[in-house]
């Protein structure tokens, strides 16, 4: 296998790739990338076992078909030192040449043979979602997921394909956030993907997308990208049961003053007091022994009488900075059990502090 390709378009490929790449063991093929030149179009792909990519382009000189693994991280490194100018990669299945000029580097291959394939999908169940709206949400519940939990269902985030509507949901235990996707869909399925995934899948995908799936594997297919992620088995808990069902208080908030006082306060702790009455709304640290701050914003609220919860600023902060109107709902019934926080198809529920 024998093409040329200029080194900005190369770059940018093997850059994609390196999320997807094995980190610990150089002994492993997954190490490598599998580079592949075929009907004109050259394929790079990575995989850890967990999550894989692959990336296309038809940007390029071919000069014969084939295909050869490089180490994916070594490669990229001697892309990247070289000029801004044609270069040209020759395989033969045990060693990869790669020449600029009067720069020539030489690198060990593996088997090509023996790669990791891919599960192509085709014949999984395939999820019709709007890309865009499905990235998002995956970016805005993305802090409510659980690190290192041994429930390993809660690692990763649910999307719960229903009829009419899919809803991305995460948790980790102190929180669960949810958003709502209407979908037309005659499909009832609950799919559980990896936290490391989420975090490539948001990376990559700016655009439309098909998803398909099956026991085991998440498949996403765009123009420019082939990704898969394993899926976690588990059940995920009954997040609609934690949703509450009646609000003794329901107040709609300016976003950008309540991100602004809690930031002031949030300085000096995370641990903040928040005091609801008519017309004001006042902010403090909860633990005022050694050092305090404090603040209050006017709000255009009516209340019978105080209310004061005690929080996590950053579970709040979470949720409004990826709020995207100017106003938001806190809902609450008493101190001491979860309120809520809602942003049209965004909502976060929050265990407070017990006083």
């Amino acid at each position: 296998m024998k093409f040329a390709i200029e080194k900005p378009a190369l770059e940018n490929l093997l850059a994609a790739i390196q999320p997807f790449l094995e980190k610990k063991d150089n002994t492993l093929i997954t190490t490598h990338a599998l580079f592949e030149a075929k009907d004109g179009v050259l394929s790079i792909r990575a995989t850890d076992n967990e999550i894989g990519l692959i990336v296309k382009t038809t940007e390029f000189d071919l000069q014969s078909e084939g295909e050869f693994t490089a180490n994916g991280k070594k490669i990229l490194d001697v892309i990247r030192a070289l000029n801004d100018d044609q270069i040209s990669l020759e395989g033969d299945g045990e060693s990869l040449q790669i020449k600029q000029h009067r720069s020539k580097y030489k690198l060990p291959s593996f088997d090509p043979s023996l790669f990791p394939t891919f599960n192509e999908a085709e014949n999984n169940g395939e999820i019709t979602v709007d890309g865009q709206k499905l990235i998002q949400a995956l970016r805005k519940i993305s802090p409510s997921i659980a690190n290192g939990n041994p429930k390993f269902e809660l690692n990763g985030a649910l999307i719960d394909v229903r009829a009419g509507q899919i809803n991305v949901v995460s948790t980790d235990t102190k929180r669960l956030a949810i958003y709502k996707i209407e979908q037309n869909s005659d499909k009832n399925y609950p799919i559980i993907i990896p936290k490391k995934a989420i975090a490539e899948m948001t990376k990559i995908f700016t655009s439309d997308l098909k998803l398909y799936y099956d026991e085991t594997n998440l498949t996403i297919k765009s123009e420019d990208y082939f990704f898969y992620s394993r899926v976690i088995n588990g059940k995920f808990p009954d997040y609609e049961r934690i949703v509450p069902k009646e609000l003794k208080q329901s107040l709609l908030l300016n976003v950008n003053k309540f991100i602004d006082a809690i930031r002031q306060v949030s300085t000096l702790s995370t641990e903040i007091k928040i005091t609801f009455e008519s017309g004001l709304i006042a902010f403090e640290t909860l633990n005022e022994s050694v050092e305090e701050a404090k603040t209050a914003i006017e709000a255009d609220i009516a209340i019978d009488a105080p209310i004061t919860i005690a929080v996590n600023s950053k579970f709040i902060l979470d949720f409004l900075t990826h709020a995207q109107s100017e106003q938001f709902a806190i809902g609450i019934n008493e101190p001491t059990t979860p309120f809520i926080l809602r942003s049209e198809s965004f909502s976060t529920i929050v265990m407070p502090i017990i006083l």
